[in-house]
């Protein structure tokens, strides 16, 4: 299985921009490249990043291959789904993301006499943040709310579809919020790079946020 995670190199997580510099919004989002493709490895895959400017080896674990198109995502993955190879999509920001939860979204096409053409793994907000496509025809639409219109696009297909539900496929960080999930469920690089830049849980409001010393 071809396995594809494309990466918004190039002023990556504006969202993060009230509690980060660009430069530790680049370095951020590079970690967070780093162990999905690590926990891609440690699954059993073999992924090949599709960035849109060059990186620095040192980004990525080694072994894994970089494919540089500057091209709007929707575009650069439809590209890549033009042969029958089965393909697994994996957002890059990704930190919870465990072997385990990637091997159960690939197992939902792989399972003898119940395979399905297309598994989706959603984003807490409506959004695709993993995606295994067995279907040929298929292509992907990350505008608006991503969910729902690869399942029209597999209904349009007849093609069959399983949403896997996981949190930790399910989150991904955008939002100075999401850096909450990644302190409290986290354990690996990326909650340490954020515990090195000096972030906190704040308890002080009811609801648990996140503050810098």
């Amino acid at each position: 299985m071809r396995t594809l995670v494309p990466f918004a190199a190039v002023d990556p997580k504006t969202r993060l921009g009230s509690v980060l510099t660009a430069d530790e919004r680049a370095a951020f989002a590079r970690v967070m490249l780093r162990s999905v493709c690590a926990t891609l490895q440690q699954a059993g895959y073999e992924p090949t990043v599709c960035s849109t400017a060059a990186l620095d080896a040192t980004t990525l674990p080694a072994d894994t291959a970089v494919v540089v198109d500057d091209r709007p995502l929707t575009t650069a993955v439809n590209d890549e789904l033009t042969t029958d190879t089965p393909t697994l999509i994996m957002m890059a920001d990704l930190p919870l993301a465990t072997p385990e939860s990637i091997r159960r979204l690939t197992a939902a096409t792989d399972a003898v006499g119940d395979a399905v053409d297309i598994a989706i793994a959603p984003g807490l907000g409506g959004g695709t943040n993993a995606l295994v496509v067995r279907e040929p025809a298929f292509r992907v639409d990350y505008h608006g709310a991503s969910y729902l219109d690869h399942r029209e696009i597999a209904a349009d297909l007849d093609a069959t579809v399983r949403t896997v539900d996981s949190r930790q496929l399910a989150t991904d960080i955008d939002e100075p919020s999401d850096l909450v999930e990644v302190l409290i469920h986290g354990d690996g690089p990326v909650r340490e790079w954020l515990l090195d830049a000096g972030f906190e849980l704040d308890r002080s409001d009811g609801r648990v946020g996140i503050r810098r010393r």
